[in-house]
């Protein structure tokens, strides 16, 4: 029965932790198309050119689409917590599209939460990103509520010393207006496959069961302009993690995470069409269609004001 289950569905089968009847032997690979997935499809010229100048669409000019920058930060080995089997096959996958998709990644590995900060800082200060259309930034390690863990994280952190964790509020912070004012009206994709606690997402159910400032400038005629302006604090962003709050996220030892696995394949059958809202929802129902529903992605602090297009092949 248990040669049958990892046959069947390996994903259940590593979520049950349920031994290898060989440990020495990796369980077989399942192929990635055989749920439809294929390479990366082009958007057409013509697409391309009918979005261009509508008010709902970001632009996206070939010479800025040509700058386009992404992050990519991968926490495979720690110090004291397990290693994440299956994350080298995650930085591969996202390396893979991102490339496609015609951005320079920059890629970091085993970073501590203090290296993270620096990094997504170093980041906010590339000089391409004055002329990019738009950034991913992508960041896989272990996690908890609001904060992804470095490689030295220890659960019984001395009172004297600071847990090393990355505060994900830091990429706001980061990359809004005020740390990295070259993103100003940009899009910025944020993925983060982590855990946001450490219970189950899943229930057993039974069938049928179902500002003070904002006033003060209301009268904004009365002022008179100064050379000065006022923007969002935050505004043009979407980020897309792997489970709700408090629950943990799935990684397969061979295949990778789920959430890595499934934004890859829907961007390669659909990003040529739809666009990133619709990704993410396509993305979910996958979570949805599942066998098991063990995790359920969560869309972030979405502040797109526009619809965003990969427009591969472009």
């Amino acid at each position: 029965m248990i040669a049958l289950l990892l046959s069947i569905d390996p994903t259940l089968y590593a979520a049950l932790g349920l031994p290898s009847e060989n440990p020495a032997q990796p369980a077989p690979e399942p192929q990635l198309g055989q749920d439809g997935s294929g390479p990366l499809i082009n958007s057409t010229q013509d697409f391309w050119k009918g979005k261009q100048g509508q008010r709902n669409t970001y632009p996206a000019a070939k010479e800025s689409m040509r700058q386009r920058m992404a992050l990519l930060i991968t926490n495979i080995k720690f110090t004291t917590l397990s290693d994440r089997a299956g994350a080298e096959r995650d930085e591969k996958n996202m390396y893979k599209l991102l490339v496609a998709l015609g951005y320079e990644v920059v890629i970091h590995t085993n970073l501590t939460g203090k290296e993270i900060d620096a990094t997504v800082i170093e980041f906010s200060k590339h000089k391409k990103l004055k002329e990019t259309d738009s950034v991913v930034v992508v960041i896989m390690s272990h996690g908890k509520l609001g904060a992804v863990l470095g490689v030295d994280w220890k659960r019984d952190t001395p009172k004297n010393e600071e847990p090393d964790e990355f505060s994900i509020d830091n990429i706001y912070l980061h990359l809004g207006p005020k740390g990295c004012p070259a993103l100003l009206d940009k899009p910025k994709i944020i993925l983060i496959q982590a855990c946001r606690g450490d219970k189950k997402g899943s229930e057993l159910v039974k069938d049928g069961v179902s500002s003070d400032d904002a006033s003060h400038c209301a009268g904004h005629e009365d002022f008179e302009e100064d050379g000065l302006r006022f923007v969002n604090s935050e505004k043009d962003f979407l980020a897309l993690l792997s489970c709700t709050p408090n629950t943990v996220s799935y990684r397969h030892p061979v295949l990778g995470s789920l959430l890595i696995r499934y934004f890859v394949e829907v961007v390669n059958a659909s990003a040529h069409v739809d666009h990133i809202d619709e990704l993410a929802i396509q993305v979910q129902q996958r979570f949805e269609d599942s066998r098991i529903k063990i995790q359920m992605p969560t869309k972030d602090r979405v502040t797109l004001t526009k619809h965003f297009y990969f427009f591969p092949g472009i």
